[in-house]
């Protein structure tokens, strides 16, 4: 039996269907609608999808918050949009250099006067106090003022919506950009107030010149504080927001100016200003851009900055850090190297004090054309003064100066080395061969002593540069820099090694106390060092001659193969001094050794540095029989000898006169008396 399906009604009038063959039950009053069953109405599942949605919406606001949280710190807000000003100073206190952004301290919007707050509001946005970090009317003004020009002619961007680019974002025209900027709005206006935004907004804003922040700007143009800015002042600063490398005032007044008119005239519409207040202001002057302003470079500052920016720790605003420059010594180096003659080769300059302080640094000549600096980036083979690493394994096996080596021809392993001279003496001290610099000498110690130790007479004197495991190591051909070998001779001048080189006069305390786990400095035991001392005195007189100072003095030449790189490395007094002479395309230089134009550069710095007399004229010994001379006491006083045409007089100062016989003038009353005038005391050393 079938019956039409469908609710059951009391009578039984209305037919329904019956599955499985059950027989319709007897009473149809049991099937009778109940009160209450009646269809549920619609609205109960429209309710249902807004609790969903606002579920879904918590969650995402909660992802939202988190994305924020860590992408967008209000911290962040806080810090300077780029890296801040860090001024170097010499050791003197004298400003040296200046790198990075001029950032000024923070402001507090609060504690300004009326007219600086009113000056940015009427021109960036008037409606700020009233709007939740998104101005829906300003967008739609500058919409359509964008619409009427053709073009982008104004931004919609509230002051929140700036600091929110600015802080967190980068300058990209893009739809995501911009919802992640007023997401960030939103974030900013949620947790800090009012005035709290426009006090970040205007400690970071941009306002040219290299200058952010309200304080560093009212300095910069106008030489006085936030709080003393006038309203012309506050409106030609307010107005430099908009496009402040193009408006600087201090390369563009004439649109500065143009421009302040524009913003005191925003104020005047706002209300923030009356006509007659409006009429009254002035355009405005700046300072004069300051000529002589320090650089943002030198070989020196780029080299000691990194250092410099750890000192000093996280930055907020301008700070400055003092080095170890000697600006008379810079100065001097910086001369020496102007005066050297050296044509198309470049040349650099290490000055240092035993403990590694660096006074003076030059890494070419002339950081304007080239900023590579030759001291510290160039790896070039130092030639003979790495023998200084073979001499030193030398005394510690126990060797002297007195000891000796066989200074003739030798074959290693197929590389059969010569001397600079081609002379070959044979059985030699080590002082001779470390004062003739013998090729032949160095290689038979390396030999001997070892490749190993060798190196480890490098590597415990600070060369960390690779160093290969051959024989050619003695004669200089690992490739090293200026600074590190100037350091290692540093070290023998100190006793201690190794001798850490560093621009900035107060040590990280942490560093010294790795160093301190990990061996720190050790003291170069006294007799080696005394013998050291020796071999480099003898190399002075050597083939370092060119170098002799009037005060005792130790160093070393150095020459690469094809005369490619010419070195003189040594020290006097509390002075160590390195100088590299080459050609940055590690081409040939005919002529050049260590020992004429180095060894000249090292000699002048010296003397300039130290403030000593450059060594006198040596005198000619037993050259010429006294007795000759017609002198009773057989002394060169005065005396005069004649013939071969020739008349010879030599001075009561060793000075010899040559003229052609019968043709001498008559000598000065004074000279005749008294000898030669004194030299000025006076006078400055050359």
């Amino acid at each position: 039996m079938n019956f039409e399906s469908g609710p059951r009604y009391a009578g039984g009038e209305k037919p329904f269907e019956l599955t499985g063959g059950m027989p319709p039950p007897d009473d149809w009053s049991e099937w009778a609608p109940v009160e209450g069953d009646e269809p549920k109405p619609r609205r109960t599942s429209i309710l249902r999808w807004i609790m969903r949605g606002t579920g879904l919406l918590i969650v995402l606001l909660v992802l939202a918050i988190g994305w924020l949280a860590v992408t967008a710190p209000l911290s962040r807000s806080l810090q300077p949009p780029t890296p801040p000003s860090i001024t170097l100073t010499a050791d003197d206190g004298t400003p040296i250099a200046r790198r990075g952004a001029i950032i000024g301290a923070r402001v507090d919007a609060a504690k300004l006067p009326r007219h600086v707050r009113e000056a940015f509001l009427a021109i960036e946005d008037r409606r700020f106090y009233s709007h939740w970090g998104i101005d829906p009317r300003g967008i739609a003004r500058a919409a359509w003022s964008n619409v009427g020009a053709g073009g982008v002619s104004q931004g919609g961007s509230t002051i929140t919506q700036q600091l929110a680019k600015n802080a967190f974002l980068n300058s990209d025209r893009t739809a995501a950009r911009k919802i992640r900027e007023m997401m960030i709005a939103f974030w900013l206006e949620a947790w800090l107030t009012k005035d709290e935004i426009l006090s970040r907004y205007l400690s970071n804003v941009y306002f040219g010149d290299n200058v952010y922040g309200l304080t560093a700007a009212s300095k910069h143009y106008f030489g006085r504080t936030p709080q003393n800015l006038n309203i012309g002042q506050a409106a030609m600063l307010a107005g430099l927001v908009k496009a402040p490398s193009r408006l600087a005032p201090t390369v563009n007044l004439k649109g500065a100016r143009a421009r302040q008119a524009v913003v005191v005239g925003a104020m005047e519409a706002a209300g923030f200003l009356t006509h007659a207040q409006a009429q009254d202001v002035q355009p405005q002057r700046v300072l004069p851009a300051r000529s002589g302003q320090l650089p943002s470079g030198t070989y020196f500052a780029d080299w000691v900055l990194p250092a410099a920016r750890d000192h000093a720790g996280e930055v907020q605003s301008e700070t400055t850090v003092e080095t170890t420059l000697d600006p008379r010594l810079q100065r001097a180096a910086e001369r020496t190297i102007r005066s050297a003659g050296l044509r198309q080769a470049q040349a650099a300059l290490v000055a240092m004090r035993p403990d590694g302080r660096i006074v003076a640094m030059v890494g070419g000549r002339d950081y304007a054309k080239s900023p590579f600096n030759r001291a510290t980036q160039a790896r070039r083979q130092p030639g003979s003064t790495f023998k200084l690493f073979v001499y030193l394994a030398a005394m510690r096996a126990g060797m002297t100066p007195s000891s000796t080596v066989d200074d003739s021809r030798v074959e290693i392993a197929g590389w059969s080395p010569k001397n600079d001279d081609g002379r070959y003496l044979g059985e030699i001290t080590l002082a001779q061969a470390f004062a003739r610099s013998s090729n032949v000498a160095a290689a038979r110690l390396t030999q001997q002593l070892g490749v190993r130790n060798v190196i480890k007479a490098a590597r415990d004197l600070g060369i960390s540069t690779p160093i290969a495991n051959e024989a050619t190591i003695g004669l200089g051909t690992a490739e090293v820099s200026l600074l590190e070998l100037t350091a290692a001779y540093a070290a023998v001048a100190a006793g201690r090694y190794p001798v850490q080189p560093r621009g900035i006069e107060k040590q990280d305390e942490d560093g010294s106390w790795l160093r301190s786990l990990t061996g720190g400095t050790r003291t170069m035991p006294d007799e080696i060092r005394e013998n050291m001392l020796s071999l480099l005195n003898s190399s002075i007189r050597g083939t370092g001659r060119e170098a002799v100072l009037s005060v005792k003095a130790y160093g070393k030449t150095g020459t690469s193969q094809a005369s490619r790189d010419g070195w003189f490395i040594g020290f006097a007094d509390d002075l160590v001094v390195g100088v590299w002479v080459g050609n940055d395309d590690n081409s040939p230089n005919p002529g050049l050794h260590g020992g004429t134009v180095p060894a000249r550069i090292w000699r002048a710095f010296m003397q300039s540095a130290l403030g000593i007399a450059p060594v006198a004229a040596p005198v000619v010994e037993e050259v010429i029989d006294p007795a000759l001379l017609g002198n009773e006491e057989g002394s060169f006083d005065g005396a005069e000898l004649e013939g071969l045409g020739i008349n010879l007089r030599v001075g009561p100062d060793g000075g010899i006169q040559i003229g052609p016989s019968g043709e001498r003038d008559e000598p000065r009353r004074d000279e005749e008396e008294d000898g030669p005038p004194p030299p000025d005391e006076d006078e400055p050393p050359n």
